[in-house]
């Protein structure tokens, strides 16, 4: 893929997810942070201008900035994602036809999504607080 076009297919996606971040801002149900961060990392891959616009953006910057800094899902945001993923699981598990080992993978695979949303801190660790070592 030449360079240009490469770039504009960051840019693109980057504004796109934007798009869908901001309209997240305002549906309960379609999470922001998400859709910001590959927004952001298609900007770092393509305009320094509007990755730094983003990620210092008076809104949209500072769960960005949590993210990168702390590795923080905020609280609300893993209420939404778990609670989507158990009704997506069960609408499909309910409503379709769909074979066991299509069920037994969908599971697992939002398992292991649960998983890695649940050992993500929910707000930043406390200043000065020493971990205890074992």
């Amino acid at each position: 893929m030449r360079k240009q076009t490469k770039k504009i297919a960051l840019l693109a996606t980057g504004w796109f997810f934007v798009a869908v971040g901001a309209i997240g801002v305002v549906v309960p149900v379609l999470p922001t942070t998400p859709f910001l961060l590959i927004s952001l990392w298609a900007f770092s891959q393509s305009s320094e201008r509007f990755h730094a616009w983003l990620f210092n953006h008076r809104y949209f910057g500072p769960p960005l900035q949590e993210w990168e800094k702390h590795g923080i899902i905020p609280l609300r945001a893993k209420i939404v994602a778990l609670s989507t993923m158990a009704v997506s699981a069960t609408l499909v598990i309910v409503l379709t036809d769909t074979p066991m080992y299509g069920l037994a993978g969908m599971i697992s695979l939002m398992l292991i999504g649960a998983g890695f949303i649940l050992t993500r801190p929910s707000r930043r660790p406390v200043e000065g607080a020493e971990e205890d070592s074992l």
